[in-house]
């Protein structure tokens, strides 16, 4: 009896301890994806959209506009004490641009529904190319949530990055590595529904091809 129980101990403490490490690797991995998410100069695209958080968002996301790198510009997740004109106060951008070309989302509180919501937009204007403008510790879990909700639309992550971010090395800044691990928390169960999603699409996709080939 002794010694079931000595092995089960160690059973339980061998998964553990390989829980934590991969929880820790994948933090690795997830820290250094974030480091590599650097802005540049982005290739044009249908629209934008951009997920608020920052203000630096907002900026980012209306010269991206001014240069014409989209054709509109959707602002996702905004808060609704804050009126267009505040907006568009924020943005710079002149009141006649705005006005023709801006979209503003006041439904979505969640990265999910800044996904939700950007496909119905997407979806109505017919739009297949996206740059997505969003921190670059914000970045990965945002792709994961608009690809989940939008598998066949294209997407260009423009990231911002924050001068009180420090990516490239996190391990050496307190702020940066709370930042990171915080993220990092909320982009696993983001993960965890974009591989349900995908599962399902094949299901269903494997389901449709085994009707077709069945005779008739």
């Amino acid at each position: 009896m002794t010694r079931r129980v000595t092995w089960v101990g160690f059973g339980v403490g061998a998964a553990a301890a390989t829980a934590l490490l991969a929880f820790a690797a994948g933090f690795v991995v997830f820290a250094r994806t974030v480091a590599s998410y650097v802005p540049g100069p982005s290739p044009r695209a249908d629209a934008i959209v951009v997920l608020t958080g920052g203000e630096l968002r907002l900026t980012a996301g209306a010269m991206l506009l001014r240069e014409g790198r989209g054709t509109r510009l959707l602002i996702s997740g905004v808060n609704p004490m804050t009126s267009r004109d505040d907006l568009r106060r924020l943005s710079g951008l002149p009141e006649r641009l705005f006005s023709a070309r801006v979209d503003v989302d006041y439904a979505a509180h969640t990265t999910s529904g800044n996904a939700d919501e950007t496909r119905a937009w997407a979806q109505a204007k017919g739009f297949t190319r996206l740059i997505v403008v969003t921190s670059s510790y914000h970045m990965p879990r945002s792709l994961m949530e608009l690809r989940r909700t939008m598998p066949r639309i294209t997407l260009l992550p423009h990231p911002v990055v924050s001068n009180k971010v420090h990516a490239t090395r996190w391990w050496m800044d307190p702020y940066t590595a709370r930042v990171l691990l915080g993220e990092y928390m909320k982009f696993l169960p983001s993960a965890a529904r974009f591989g349900a999603a995908r599962l399902l699409r094949w299901e269903e996709s494997a389901a449709v091809d085994k009707t077709d080939a069945a005779p008739g």
